[in-house]
């Protein structure tokens, strides 16, 4: 509640006592709130504060302590290390004095990176931007009847129960091969074991046996939103993320079941990192390459298990019914099913089962073990399905990717929604499918192989391609528009190749934008199994009208894989506009991260298609994105040149809204030639073109734009910058939204807010974190540096610009030669 100056203006030696009493106060509850906030993981924001701070009472030496434990908390040891330097500096020219005990006694465990300076897992509350999570408890139901594997279970229980009080992560490791029943009884043990893990349980099917085992960055992602951490917050890279989830789970006491792993690559970035917590995996590969895990191998059940799980459900424990599961193997998967079949015909008798069953035998006996005998299992499935629902079990097995929703499947299926939620609800209800939530759905891997396998048997190529198709159209219809919603004018509709099959439609661009991130990732896989012709085309399309997925960071890699998947499957077939159109989003790609060499490669190859074929879109995007990436390369004429042909490319194909951006990007040019005249009236115009066709959260170009031009006019700049940042928020755009707090810092610092500015920089650097953006993170540390220095601390400015100038010269950016100038300064 503090608010202004206690007794201001009033005289006299009292209330300036008074004055410097309440102040003090005042600082040392301050101190105090921020070691809290420290201690519950802020320390990526408080490092904002503390800069400020810092600058302002440079003789606090607490503050300057936070500031080293916050900025080593942060990964930047360094600059940790030199606010030490400038203090030491600092107290011996002005006081004649050392640091104090505490502060010299922090630096040398700073320096010596000592793990005790680690964030504590509460952290992961205030890196969300949303609050923790309640506790996770993701383990699937356990099953009431489940026998057998007693020593197995036994062991794992006291192995993981043991956890509780070791001094190491516990990880027990079950092998065995498909359809022996090893996640059932991980399960089973899970669910045994939750007293011993109070603050939750994860799970995740890794889908190991499949054509695509689940990537360890997307688990990661789920797995920390599970933990309370924002999209917003996510890291790209599977290290990044991975550092993220072990820091979430310190000092907590959690169970993580990683079910149907692929192999031990593929589990470590998954495994906890402190002690308290414990990991269960199954897998059908021995995990030998998992150092410290306990391996437990699973075998088909003994006759008398198989035999007791049967009567369990059944409650007949005959010859006929010893005959059954011999017939199934003794295999868990399979014995249920057939005792399920058994007590759904009330008119069938053991022996007729039996009966049933060994007509089979000949065709079943060679699958008696491993996963072809869980295949035999989900055939005595299928082979009770109604037409409709064995011709939905199929198709629904081509699609990529992990889990598909309900107007996804309609598409596949050429059904209505209503038609198609009643077919896999009867498939949810036949076990063969799983519904992961409302109208989603997905398959266990094993089952998806095994309907994929019908559908290759049963379908003719030319209905199966039909399917693909559907989906193919409906992901291509839904994207465009999206791609609208967020860019009224935008004519690149236009000239996308044409669906067959509808998309959504959406009410609002957000609940549009929405729809786009929660579908990426199959919209991608969608996209890159399509590498072909003649679904070559639209697979390109959607790819290009899905670009905002890079804007946000969190599907940029998959994006990228898919695109050059893609892009050779263009260059095989010739298909230059084909090409062309990829190229381009990979330039856009490259550009954002910084990767200037990259993006001149692709940007090149964008021009070479665009002269071998007639694309308006092509043309037009292609020459704006070489304009761009010559201004940042500070080839002035040849960005303008590329500008003003993209400008003209772009009204000749109807574009308002790529006309508008180029304008924006012709003001930056200008602004950086000196041209602040013609900067501000090309800004200007591209904010009132875009306010003219309707934009909305794309109005964000046009305010940035704006603002950098009135760059010298701090009020107006700060203002336009204002109204940008919401958009970009909202966009989910936080490269852009990284790149206004930067702005908005620089423009402080022209108008001599030097503590301002450098709070605002260092909300750049936390929110920039994890998008990938390099470049970004070099320009916010040059500008960090600046502001250090001009408040004293310049050994930590040093720091800052020499890491800059590190990653500018990796990148090939021509500021490593402003920032160098800067260092020998």
């Amino acid at each position: 509640m503090w608010s202004g100056e206690p007794l201001a203006d009033v005289p006299g030696p009292y209330c300036a006592a008074q004055r410097a009493r309440i102040e003090e106060r005042r600082l040392v509850l301050l101190e105090s709130r921020l070691d809290l906030d420290l201690a519950t993981g802020r320390h990526a924001q408080v490092v904002v504060e503390l800069t400020t701070l810092t600058a302002t009472y440079p003789w606090r030496e607490r503050l300057r302590e936070l500031l080293m434990l916050a900025l080593f908390r942060s990964d930047r040891q360094a600059e940790a290390l030199a606010v030490y330097a400038d203090t030491r500096r600092l107290l011996a020219v002005e006081l004649g004095a050392d640091p104090s005990r505490e502060l010299t006694e922090l630096y040398q465990r700073v320096l010596r990176t000592d793990p005790g300076l680690a964030a504590p897992s509460d952290r992961r509350r205030e890196m969300s931007g949303a609050g923790a999570s309640g506790r996770p408890a993701q383990l699937p139901a356990d099953l009431p009847d489940v026998t057998g594997h007693e020593d197995v279970a036994k062991e794992l229980r006291g192995h993981l129960a043991a956890s509780a009080g070791g001094q190491a992560v516990v990880v027990s490791a079950v092998s065995g091969a498909g359809g022996v029943g090893k996640t059932t009884l991980a399960v089973h043990v899970a669910h045994g074991v939750q007293s011993h893990f109070p603050d939750g349980q994860l799970y995740v099917d890794l889908q190991g046996a499949g054509p695509s085992p689940s990537e360890p960055e997307a688990v990661l992602g789920a797995f920390l939103r599970a933990l309370g951490v924002s999209d917003a917050a996510l890291p790209c890279g599977v290290t990044e993320r991975a550092a993220l989830y072990r820091s979430a789970l310190a000092d907590r006491r959690m169970l993580v079941l990683l079910d149907n792993a692929c192999d031990a690559a593929q589990v470590r970035p998954l495994l906890p990192g402190m002690p308290g917590c414990a990991a269960l995996i199954t897998s059908r590969t021995r995990m030998t390459g998992l150092a410290g895990a306990r391996l437990a191998d699973l075998d088909v059940m003994l006759p008398r298990d198989a035999l007791a799980l049967f009567a369990r459900i059944t409650g007949v424990t005959d010859e006929a019914a010893a005959d059954v599961v011999a017939t199934c193997g003794y295999l868990p998967p399979a014995i249920r099913i057939a005792a399920s079949r058994l007590a759904a015909r009330r008119d069938w008798t053991v022996t007729d089962l039996a009966r049933r069953l060994a007509d089979e035998r000949h065709r079943l006996r060679e699958l008696r073990s491993g996963e072809v005998a869980v295949t035999a299992t989900f055939e005595l499935s299928y082979r009770q399905l109604s037409a409709p629902q064995s011709r939905a079990f199929r198709l629904l097995g081509l699609p990529e990717g992990p889990g598909i929703c309900l107007d996804a499947a309609a598409a596949v299926l050429g059904a209505n929604a209503a038609d198609s939620r009643e077919l896999l609800g009867s498939l949810v209800d036949a076990s063969l499918l799983q519904s992961t939530a409302p109208d989603r759905y997905r398959f266990h891997d094993l089952v998806r192989l095994y309907a994929r396998t019908c559908a290759e048997r049963d379908e003719t190529p030319q209905q199966q391609d039909a399917a693909r198709s559907r989906l193919l159209d409906f992901y291509l219809a839904t994207t465009a528009h999206v791609h609208a919603m967020q860019r009224p004018g935008d004519t690149t509709l236009d000239h996308l190749q044409p669906t067959q099959w509808p998309g959504l439609r959406f009410d609002h661009p957000e609940t549009a934008l929405q729809w786009l991130f929660t579908e990426a990732e199959v919209l991608l896989a969608c996209a890159g199994a399509s590498a072909h012709d003649p679904a070559l085309r639209r697979a390109v399309d959607l790819v290009f009208v899905a670009k905002d997925l890079v804007e946000s960071g969190s599907n940029a890699q998959q994006y990228a894989q898919v695109t050059a998947r893609l892009l050779a499957a263009a260059e095989r077939a010739d298909d230059a506009q084909a090409a062309g159109r990829l190229c381009s989003p990979m330039v856009y790609f490259h550009l954002v991260a910084g990767r200037l060499a990259e993006a001149e490669d692709a940007a090149r190859a964008a021009r070479r298609y665009q002269l071998r074929c007639s694309d308006p879109v092509l043309t037009a995007h292609a020459l704006n994105e070489s304009g761009i990436l010559a201004s940042m390369q500070r080839r002035h004429t040849d960005a303008e040149n590329y500008l003003l042909q993209a400008l003209d490319a772009f009204r000749r194909y109807g574009n308002q809204n790529g006309r508008a951006n180029v304008l924006g990007n012709l003001s930056r040019l200008y602004l950086d030639t000196g041209r602040i005249t013609e900067a501000v009236g090309l800004a200007e115009q591209c904010l009132a073109a875009l306010r003219a066709i309707g934009a909305t959260l794309r109005l964000d170009n046009g305010h940035y734009s704006l603002a950098l031009a009135l760059a010298d006019r701090t009020d107006d700049a700060l203002e336009q910058l204002a109204q940008a940042l919401p958009i970009y928020q909202s966009h989910r755009h936080r490269l852009w939204e990284a790149m206004t707090y930067w702005r908005m810092a620089q423009v402080h610092l022209t108008a001599g807010r030097r503590t301002r500015a450098a709070a605002l920089v260092e909300q750049a650097l936390a929110t920039a974190h994890g998008t990938g953006n390099r470049w970004g993170r070099a320009n916010a540390l040059s500008t960090l540096g600046y502001t250090l220095q001009c408040t004293g601390h310049l050994d930590r400015a040093r720091a800052c610009w020499q890491e800059a100038v590190a990653i500018y010269e990796e990148l090939g950016s021509p500021e490593a030669a402003d920032v160098r100038a800067l260092l020998a300064g």
